[in-house]
């Protein structure tokens, strides 16, 4: 599995397979967002498994992310850091739709959305917050979160 740790509380990565929860407790995770249309979410086999919530939504210019999801997995989030968990937001490679999803994270935590894309580059090099159809979705999130 390969993550970044962005914030105390936020990680972003690949997807994590059944081996990797107990790296991902062993952190503190208690919620893992999956961004992958493709792909449920794999089964944690832990007598008490990290919880889960997959927000299936495509990689792809043609079809942008939809909002939906993506509040859906801030209020979430949210949800968990207050009662003291830790977030692992993720996609296939941990460039586009995890990025998105743990931009929003720190947006609804009260960052500017710019601040929160150059963060998530400065902690995850292969982050691409910037791509032409990430970005704009990013700021309606910011903008649709502010409202």
């Amino acid at each position: 599995m390969n993550f970044s740790h962005i914030t105390s509380d936020l990680f972003i990565g690949t997807t994590p397979h059944k081996k990797d929860y107990d790296t991902l407790r062993d952190l503190g995770v208690r919620l893992v967002l999956n961004m992958r249309f493709e792909r449920m979410p794999h089964h944690d086999p832990h007598p008490t498994p990290i919880e889960r919530l997959w927000l299936p939504t495509f990689d792809t210019p043609l079809i942008p992310i939809p909002i939906k999801p993506l509040i859906r997995g801030a209020k979430a989030a949210l949800e968990t850091i207050q009662s003291g968990g830790k977030v692992f937001a993720h996609c296939a490679y941990g460039a586009h739709r995890g990025v998105t999803m743990g931009a929003c994270v720190l947006i609804a935590q009260g960052m500017n959305p710019l601040e929160a894309m150059a963060l998530i580059k400065s902690k995850r090099p292969q982050a691409d917050p910037d791509a032409y159809y990430i970005r704009p979705r990013i700021l309606k999130f910011a903008e649709v979160w502010n409202t």
